[in-house]
């Protein structure tokens, strides 16, 4: 996908919400978002829009684009998936979003953020069932196992996302050895699974004007 090279920390300020695209920054006092948290831009501070019903449905589905990375193309892309499968299409929307592989390795520590596992999975640093896989946007499946490839294991920025990770765990529907950095998907994450603060249905009512 194309590579976002502004400021990420305006996007968090734009949605009015930390999302956590800078890894281990987030958490500390250098947040951008903590210290001007208002929309960004010369009238951010005094600005005052009433959002309408499309405004709202707009924001939602820009701040799913954003925590997941994603170009409109490529998140209509799994709308349209989505759109066509069985079951409740904003749930099986976010299941899929949450079923790539950046975002497992995100999710399993091997990385501090989306982007940093995007980066780390183009590198072919990942493997899936012991085959390497360099595709981003590659769906898990329940009962893969996602690790990173031998070689990798000692590359600094491995040992580290690994160490801040540390006592946080990971989602339920995977699992992580704890002796090495290897996980398993256990199952499809339900809704509850999933710590995203998106609301889906307003995603799906924008896509079916």
């Amino acid at each position: 996908m194309a590579v976002y090279h502004d400021a990420r920390c305006r996007l968090c300020r734009r949605e009015g919400m930390k999302l956590f695209l800078k890894g281990s920054r987030c958490f500390s006092d250098k947040c951008a978002f903590e210290r001007r948290g208002y929309a960004p831009g010369e009238h951010g501070k005094s600005r005052r829009i009433k959002e309408t019903n499309y405004g709202q449905q707009l924001r939602e589905k820009q701040k799913a684009r954003r925590i997941y990375g994603l170009l409109e193309r490529q998140f209509r892309h799994f709308f349209t998936k989505a759109a066509v499968s069985k079951g409740v299409t904003g749930e099986t929307l976010l299941q899929m979003l949450e079923r790539r592989l950046d975002n497992v390795v995100f999710r399993l520590g091997f990385a501090p953020s989306r982007s940093a596992a995007r980066q780390f999975v183009r590198h072919r640093h990942v493997h899936v069932n012991g085959r390497t896989v360099d595709i981003p946007s590659f769906l898990v499946k329940a009962g893969d196992e996602v690790a990173v490839r031998e070689k990798s294991r000692t590359l600094a920025v491995v040992q580290s996302s690994l160490e801040a990770r540390k006592g946080q765990g990971v989602p339920e529907w995977l699992d992580l050895s704890a002796d090495k950095p290897v996980g398993k998907v256990l199952n499809i994450p339900t809704r509850q699974s999933i710590p995203v603060p998106i609301n889906e249905q307003l995603i799906v009512e924008l896509y079916s004007k």
